[in-house]
This record gives C-alpha cells, structure tokens and sequence, in this order.
C-alpha cells in the first residue's frame, strides 16, 4: 500500500481437548500447542508488528503451583522476541532438572508456558502508544482461580467514556480510560459477581469454601458474564478471554466488523482473526474452517465442552470490507478472488481514460498488495485484447494475409515490475526540505520499460491520504517520461474516518475530503462547510443514536469522478509532465466484488454503530476548530 495504514490487532487461540501425554505420543512433544501458538502468530504478523504476547493456562494444578504464565514484547520483532524468550526458558528448565526431558507430568508441572490453554496477539500501535504496558495479553489477577482473567483482543470501541462512566457507578475506580482497561475491567466485574452469587448458593447448600471452589468453575456462566459486559460496547471487536481455571472465550461484535474464525476437532479448538492461518497451520480444508457469527462467542469449557453462543442481537452484517482489500492475508481463496474481481472491474474506466489503446498501454502495480487486484485488472485487459485481434480478424477477412494474421496474434499486453520499494530506506532527516527529496526516493524504478508514447496504468489497493503518491510514486513514474500516467486504486475513494480499529481519525488526512474542500471553494460554495459545523455542534449533547452524519453533505454537490479529477490535481506537483488520472473503484462494484463484506463506512459513511456517526461528528469540530485531537 502507498500510504502505510496500521490495523488495530490479531489473536490466535488454542484449547488442546487431550492431556498432554496424547500429543507427546502423537506428535513427539508436549509443547505441540506452544509451537502452535509461535505459527499462527507469525502468520498473522501482517495484522501487527509493533508489539505481540502470549498467555498459558494449566489445567487442575494444586495450590502453591503456578498455572498463568505470560510473556510480552514491544522489540522490533516481537513475535520472535517472545518464542525465544519462551524457548530459552525451556531449555533453561530442562538443562537443569534432565529428567523433565521425557516427563510430560513433571514439564507440566515445572515448565512455564506449558499448558492446555493458549491466547496470543499481535498488534499496531495506532494511538501512538507503544509501551509495554499497551502489549496484549492483559491481565487481572486475583487468589481466586476463577477470578483471574486473561483478555486480548482485535477491537476499538467507540464509546469509551461511557464505558469508564459505568465502571465508576459500579463503584471501580479504573487506572486510565483505555478501551481495553475498560472492557478488561467490566468482564472483570461481572466474573466477580457471578462467583459471588455461585458461592453464597453452594455455600448455603452446606458446601466449604475448598469445596465450592470446582464446583464454581464447573457451574461458572461465561455466555451470561459474557452479556451483562457488553450490553453497551459501541465498536468492532473479535474479544478473547481465558479465565484461570480453564474456560476460554472469543466474542464477536454484532455487525460482525471485526472478523475472527475457528475450526474445532477431537484434539484442539483453534480461533484465529484469518481463515487461511487456520487452514496452513493445522492443514485443513477451506470448508473445515467456520466464521465465528456476528454477536456470538465460542466458549469453551474447562471440562473440554465446546459451544457457540448467541450473546448480542446480532445487527446488520457489516463486516469490514477493508479487510478483504488490503488487511487479510490474500492467500484466503475467497479474499484472492474477491481482490482479482476488485481489479477487473476497474478496467472499463482504465480503457475509457486510455482511449482502448492496450498496445500502447504498460501495466503494473505498486507493490506488494495490491498484486492480486493487478491479475484480476490484466485479466480483463486481455480480454480486451482479444476483443480487439478479433474485430482486426473480422474487418480484415476479405485481404487478410498470413504476415497480416501474424502481426495482429502476436499483440501481447505489456505488463511489467515498474515500482520496487527500496524498504531499507529510511527518512532519518526531519528537516522538511530535506525529507521530502529523501522520501521521494522510497520507491524505485524500472527504466527502459515505458515509451514517450505510452500510457502507464498502476494499480494500488487504496489512495487514503495520497501522501507517499504525491511525493514519491507519481514523481518516479514521470522520470519514465510517458505520455498519461493512470493511478488505479482497487478502493473506493475514503471520506470518512474510521472508528473501529483502523488508523484514519482525521478528516483532513483524507485525500479525497480535502479535494471535496477545493471544490467548495472554487464553486463559491463553501458556506456548505460552516452549515455543517453548526449542524455538528448542535448535535453533541445528544444521545449517539440521534447523531446524524451531516459530513456527507460536504461530498453531495459533486459526483465521483468530480472529486476524482480534483484528487488528480492534487496528487501532481507543477514538476510533473506526464498527464496525470486518477481512477477510483466505485461502491456499487465494492460490493459486487465483496457481498459478504459490506462494512464500507470509510466510503459512504454509513457507520454500522450509532458510536460512528458521533464519531464522524466530533471529526469535523476538530477539523473546523483546529483541533488535532482524535476523534474517539
């Protein structure tokens, strides 16, 4: 992607249903989960690298004994960070106590990280914090077992200082009002209470407190805990959970923005944030692997049941459609097919703006995601080609010779590696000037490739702030010195910040809204902008479900490729000799491509939470004040 996004987060859960000894036998070691873990982490590195952790959980261990075991890193890589601070702890162990060696009771006993339970995370710091303390797994400890809790997760919530309020009227007094403290917190609440009541009843029946204790972790409601802590989450969220003595959860938000998936055996449940992760590290079939349904969790128990449990009114489904654009690892067979049908069916505004001349046309993309958009793109290119040879046949029939024949089958399109990030680069100068010419050579160049007479058609996945367009690609592109230089993006222009994870808070970061502004000026209509700020601030006091999102009226007065033509304009310095287009995937065809994906708040600002529209709301105050505080 030309301009760096960061996502909020991944998690990676694993439950074995067998004692260790089964796996030892079978697989050759008892740490088949830990080594499990280290996969499906790395797998999803791509969703997280500033930061990542793991989280143990043993099963009916004595008293005395440590059964939590977790790890955290914020290092530059994080999740080899953490597997080799595992593994030397391992070795550690069992260098100095050899006979653990072959003893699947005694490492279990002895041997940190070893367990039946596992949770692990990666993330991106997208608030600009990157402390440790910011790392997930989190904990909450307590001498109860069943009151310790383990919690990461992939989410954002919209409605944080709600949810601070309501831990305050619980009486709590929380450290910092993070989202993840307070959701922490609320499960956190909510598991106390149920053990409360679980105890006065059994000890009511005549039970002592050692007594009570498995039957409480035995009887212990996660789905009902589960409810009362998120009946008022506004966000997207894939939430997971361990409690200390063996249950385990993932909860998935109701508009299902956020996505997470599981495959469950006679050995292991696994939930992970991305299908084909599941699939490469348990090698299983596509079919195998199951979407976690919108407001439902997977819960699994200590005693090894395993159950799916509706525990929000699911909304209407909307899960990010950025994810299967850029997020997701493309190797998942629906998100492949989704991005190729992305580029394809941008090749009828491609061959408008290139006048249908594929021979002179070299394509390309800017690497590395949007790859796949670029084959579907080609494709469809080809399919004109042959369109073209065919016609050239059929005009010419009546004095077509073989040297004729020939010339018109040997047309091929011409598809080329023009962009190559040099990722050792780095911008270690603040200085603007300076920076600007340094950043302007992040990317590469093919030179020899691309003609005076030619048009060159680069395909990204999405244009959000144009940043590294204006001062780096489109610059590199127009030393190649072609005629037109066509920009594609396989995204719909984004309008509208997101909420949900995904860093893009401020309104004028976006290319296309501040090409929205220059309009409003230049057709003298810009008093728009101070209708919408007066609407805007009319509407802070209200309840988020009575907040409208008046920002698309900033938008309204002008059609798609209106606000295109100006982001063209504004992505070109006066330096720049090549024609320049920018061509944006339209909404309409986002969905056709991704019907399974219709979270495209980004581009429509048709938010799936009432949390949104207050969102975009307090964007634009900010915006319109000089604010630059985020907007949640």
């Amino acid at each position: 992607m030309s301009d760096a996004l960061k996502h909020e987060c991944g998690i990676a859960h694993i439950r074995l249903l067998k004692p260790l000894d089964y796996y030892k036998e079978k697989y050759g070691t008892a740490f088949y989960g830990v080594n499990k873990m280290y996969l499906l982490m790395e797998k999803q590195h791509n969703r997280g690298q500033d930061g990542a952790g793991f989280a143990s959980i043993k099963l009916n261990t004595i008293p005395g004994e440590r059964y939590i075991s977790r790890v955290r890193s914020n290092k530059a890589q994080p999740i080899q960070d953490i597997f080799e601070q595992i593994n030397q702890r391992i070795n550690d162990e069992i260098q100095a106590n050899p006979e653990y060696a072959n003893d699947t009771e005694l490492q279990k006993r002895y041997i940190p990280y070893l367990g039946e339970v596992f949770l692990g995370h990666v993330r991106y710091g997208t608030f600009g914090k990157n402390s440790i303390e910011s790392v997930h797994p989190f904990l909450r400890q307590n001498n109860w077992m069943h009151r310790n809790l383990i919690v990461a997760g992939n989410f954002n919530m919209t409605n944080v200082n709600r949810l601070f309020n309501n831990l305050v009227e619980l009486g709590q007094h929380p450290k910092e009002r993070a989202d993840t403290v307070t959701v922490m917190e609320k499960i956190g609440h909510f598991l106390d209470s149920e053990v409360r009541k679980l105890y006065k009843k059994l000890k009511k029946e005549g039970y002592s407190k050692v007594e009570a204790s498995p039957i409480i972790a035995e009887q212990l409601n996660v789905a009902k805990i589960l409810k009362k802590s998120s009946k008022n989450w506004d966000g997207g969220y894939a939430m997971a959970g361990l409690i200390g003595h063996g249950d385990s959860f993932v909860l998935r938000d109701p508009a299902g923005i956020r996505p997470a998936y599981y495959y469950k055996d006679d050995e292991v449940v696994v939930v992970a944030s991305e299908r084909p992760v599941i699939q490469t590290v348990f090698n299983v079939d596509f079919n195998e692997v199951h979407e976690l349904p919108p407001g439902n969790a997977i819960i699994t128990k200590k005693n090894g049941n395993v159950s799916i449990k509706k525990i929000i009114e699911p909304l209407e489904r909307k899960a990010c459609s950025f994810e299967r654009i850029y997020f997701s690892r493309g190797s998942d067979a629906e998100i492949y097919e989704e991005r190729k049908m992305l580029g394809r069916l941008l090749m009828p505004d491609v061959l408008k703006s290139i006048e249908h001349d594929t021979l002179k046309t070299v394509f390309s993309f800017i690497p590395n995601t949007a790859e796949t958009s670029f084959y579907g793109m080609v494709e469809a290119a080809q399919d004109e080609l042959n369109k073209q040879k065919n016609e050239a046949i059929l005009e010419e029939k009546d004095t077509l010779t073989d040297a004729r024949l020939q010339e018109i089958l040997s047309h091929r399109l011409r598809t080329e590696k023009i962009a190559i990030k040099d990722v050792k680069l780095r911008t270690f100068i603040t200085e603007d000037s300076s920076r600007d010419d340094l950043v302007a050579h992040v990317y590469d160049v093919t030179y020899g490739v691309v003609k005076p007479e030619d048009n060159l058609v680069i395909i990204d996945d999405s244009i959000v702030r144009g940043t590294t367009l204006k001062k780096s690609i489109i610059k590199m592109m127009d030393r190649l010195k072609p005629r037109k230089i066509i920009v594609v993006s396989s995204a719909p222009q984004i309008r509208y910040p997101d909420c949900y994870g995904i860093d893009m808070a401020r309104l004028e970061d976006l290319v296309a809204f501040r090409a929205a502004l220059e309009l409003l000026k230049e057709q003298g209509k810009y008093d728009i902008v101070d209708e919408v700020y007066n609407k805007c601030k009319e509407q802070v006091d209200l309840d988020d479900n009575q907040v409208q999102n008046f920002v698309k009226e900033i938008y309204d007065p002008f059609t798609d490729e209106q606000i295109s033509d100006k982001i063209s304009e504004l992505l070109c310095d006066e330096d720049v000799n090549a024609d320049v287009k920018v061509i944006y995937q339209s909404v309409k065809n986002l969905h056709k491509a991704c019907p399974k994906n219709l979270g495209d708040w980004y581009f429509t600002g048709d938010y799936p939470t009432p949390g949104g529209n207050r969102v975009v709301n307090r964007a634009f105050i900010n915006f319109f004040e000089g604010n630059k505080g985020r907007a949640y």
